[in-house]
């Protein structure tokens, strides 16, 4: 009787459409943390089962194939902001749509990654170490920004060209490179979670980690994106 008077008090505070509002917001996160483990699987097996010291030519390889999964989820975020598509099915639209434009991309700032790698560690005895090290890092998280960014654009507007994309995506991530820093923090405590626990951070933390950068990417691309029509404008 106790718990009865409990939560009829909880539902006189809490209104009927934010209950629904957060229950699908739940559902929303548990659905794409389950797709994103079965897209992302060649990448989370090898990450799971492996140390990437030695494996990370095989992580250079997997990588650029979990980048169609980071677009669907986008997607998956959007159509459940404009109240479209459920979870699952905007999530296969989204591979769909956008798969090998997201490869494409994923290719792109891994093998820019594996070189920055590469050359940080020939220069990292070097006496201009204390210089080149700090620049090719930056380097580095600007190729991840901008991946992101275009991965954010072409869940938008699938059909935009790349030259236009990647254009406004350097732009626009150096113009509001703050929104894209809290993005990249953001991935790196998921990281950090994922290495501590990695049950966790697949079945609960990834999605939300995502949410953050696509709110943040959407904002950062919103001159070059119409956000309040009903067909996103060409990026």
């Amino acid at each position: 009787m106790k718990n009865s008077g409990v939560l009829a008090k909880l539902n006189g505070l809490v209104s009927h459409d934010t209950w629904a509002s957060l229950i699908g917001m739940i559902y929303l996160g548990l659905i794409v943390n389950l797709l994103l483990v079965i897209s992302c699987l060649p990448l989370v097996a090898l990450l799971v089962t492996t140390d990437p010291a030695y494996s990370w030519p095989l992580l250079a390889i997997a990588a650029p194939l979990a980048a169609p999964g980071l677009a669907a989820a986008f997607r998956a975020f959007r159509e459940h902001g404009d109240g479209g598509l459920g979870p699952i099915r905007a999530f296969v639209a989204g591979l769909r749509d956008t798969w090998w434009r997201a490869l494409v991309i994923g290719a792109a700032v891994t093998a820019v990654i594996v070189v920055l790698l590469a050359d940080i560690r020939m220069l990292a005895t070097s006496p201009a170490a204390v210089f080149t090290v700090p620049l090719l890092g930056v380097l580095g998280l600007l190729a991840i920004g901008v991946g992101l960014l275009s991965l954010v654009a072409f869940a938008e507007v699938p059909t935009a060209r790349f030259r236009d994309v990647l254009r406004a995506s350097l732009h626009l991530g150096l113009r509001r490179w703050y929104l894209t820093a809290v993005s990249l923090v953001a991935f790196g405590v998921q990281a950090a979670v994922f290495a501590t626990a990695p049950a966790l951070g697949l079945g609960l933390t990834a999605s939300a980690a995502l949410y953050l950068a696509w709110t943040n990417s959407r904002f950062t691309l919103r001159p070059v994106l119409d956000l309040d029509d009903a067909a996103p404008a060409r990026a």
